[in-house]
């Protein structure tokens, strides 16, 4: 296996496949750039008994055709483009009837399967057929289905209620990298980033590996988002486009709950979502919202107590945040767009809410950090009913060990200074708090920022620090 940044997890769950002794079915699936292909060639290789990629936007003769091309190059010189699905799926079985397996398995990889599908093509009727009559009963055999059409993976393969239903042995859903991993992908590829600059840059894009390769070393980091995002023809021009149309049919109506989501930084709830996009309420609406939580672009919370009822939806995609936020607005051009706005009020108020965002992404480092990682725990925010300043809270994390932490984030470029005035406004917060709740619970304060405290008179009223050396 080559070296993989990052996706230990990923690569251990493969180790475990290659070590059954049962025939797998495994589904590797995620969002666009994360990786999904190149985790799964890297881990082999590129060595497999059998590999086959769909083609975007080809009719069902053109994939047949490309499909046979693919038996051809792994050993059926002589056979024909097959005539349906099911024809080819008998091909491929003809195929590693014929094959000895290598390692011990023989590895079926395919890849964009939801592009395949075309309108009537029975592609998974056959597929159903080729696993149920053949390929569950081959112990050495692995079959390995990916795609970035993430909505079509779900409800034809992983929740699949006919031929396939319960056939799936393994799902790895692919998700983006940690702070800590995308460190580590700099330092490997020789790009010099403060620490500051990594938290930026993942607050602009998040840990999605493909963002992170169009980096280039020697230039700053504020150069390559200009070049990136701004700059007309831009590496990732288009990109905003090309990622939902990849992950969902019908994007247009997830496009519009997330234009409205990225305007109300605290979330929407459902009926606000449903005033703000003009959608219908019924299910349709209700998959839009439960696939955009499923593909880590929202997240549905409930307030500190608050009932399932009263969910709030809230947008915690870096990059759909950063594009409604900059690069719709403002658009592209030749100008340094970006170098320009550095430390501006505007560039400010975005990367505040962001290192919140970050922040609750990483909140099992945050657990770690504080030394909880094995208490059970819940998370929240909670803002004031009734006091007249509308105190709230970034981060509420309730401990089973009679705790309550409450988290106050703040983006700075310094270390931060906890003037009286501020202390004064954190005993008010802590107290309302504890008033309006009515907790029996200790209550600590912990400060989460860029570069630390500044210790004076009032910086031990927070109970723990954390800063974003920790976070990485």
């Amino acid at each position: 296996m080559a070296r993989l940044i990052g996706r230990k997890n990923e690569a251990t769950q493969l180790d475990n496949i290659m070590q059954s002794s049962e025939p797998e079915f495994v589904v590797i699936f995620g969002r666009r750039r994360i990786g999904k292909t190149f985790l799964i060639n890297q881990y082999f290789n590129n060595k497999f008994t059998f590999k086959h990629t769909g083609l975007a936007l080809k009719n069902k003769a053109e994939q047949l055709h490309n499909f046979g091309e693919s038996l051809r190059r792994y050993g059926s010189p002589l056979c024909p483009d097959p005539k349906d699905w099911s024809d080819a799926f008998l091909q491929l079985r003809t195929l590693l009837e014929t094959t000895k397996p290598t390692n011990g398995k023989k590895v079926v990889f395919i890849d964009e399967l939801p592009y395949m599908a075309t309108v009537k093509s029975n592609l998974v009727t056959a597929l159903e057929h080729f696993w149920n009559d053949f390929g569950n009963t081959q112990s050495d055999l692995v079959l390995i289905i990916c795609g970035s059409a993430t909505s079509w993976i779900t409800k034809n393969i992983i929740k699949n209620k006919g031929g396939l239903h319960n056939r799936i042995t393994r799902k790895i859903y692919l998700k983006q990298f940690s702070l800590a991993e995308c460190k580590e992908y700099f330092n490997a590829n020789n790009i010099i980033f403060s620490p500051k600059d990594i938290l930026e840059c993942y607050m602009v894009m998040g840990g999605v590996p493909y963002y992170l390769s169009m980096i280039e070393k020697g230039m700053s980091l504020a150069q390559n988002i200009d070049n990136m995002f701004f700059k007309r023809q831009g590496k990732l021009y288009g990109e905003f486009e090309a990622l939902y149309s990849s992950l969902f049919e019908e994007s247009t109506g997830y496009v519009k709950v997330i234009e409205a989501l990225s305007k109300k930084n605290k979330g929407l709830s459902r009926k606000e979502i449903i005033a703000a996009t003009g959608l219908p309420d019924g299910g349709t609406l209700s998959k839009i919202l439960d696939d955009l939580d499923n593909c880590d672009f929202i997240r549905k919370y409930q307030g500190f107590n608050n009932k399932e009822r009263n969910s709030i939806f809230q947008l915690t995609d870096f990059f759909s945040l950063f594009y409604f936020k900059f690069i719709k607005k403002y658009g592209t051009s030749d100008k340094e767009f970006w170098s320009l706005q550095l430390n501006s009020s505007v560039h400010n108020a975005w990367a505040g809410y962001a290192f919140e965002q970050l922040c609750l992404s990483h909140i099992n480092k945050i657990e770690q950090v504080l030394g909880i990682s094995g208490i059970q725990t819940s998370v929240s925010c909670w803002q004031s009913q009734k006091s007249e300043n509308g105190a709230q809270i970034d981060l509420v994390i309730n401990r089973a060990d009679n705790i309550i932490n409450i988290c106050e984030i703040k983006f700075w470029n310094t270390k931060f200074n906890i003037t009286k005035k501020y202390h004064e406004e954190l005993l008010n917060k802590m107290q309302v708090f504890a008033d309006e709740t009515k907790t029996k619970k200790a209550i600590h304060l912990v400060m989460v920022t860029t570069y630390g405290l500044v210790k004076n008179e009032y910086s031990s009223i927070a109970q723990k620090e954390i800063t974003m050396d920790d976070l990485m």
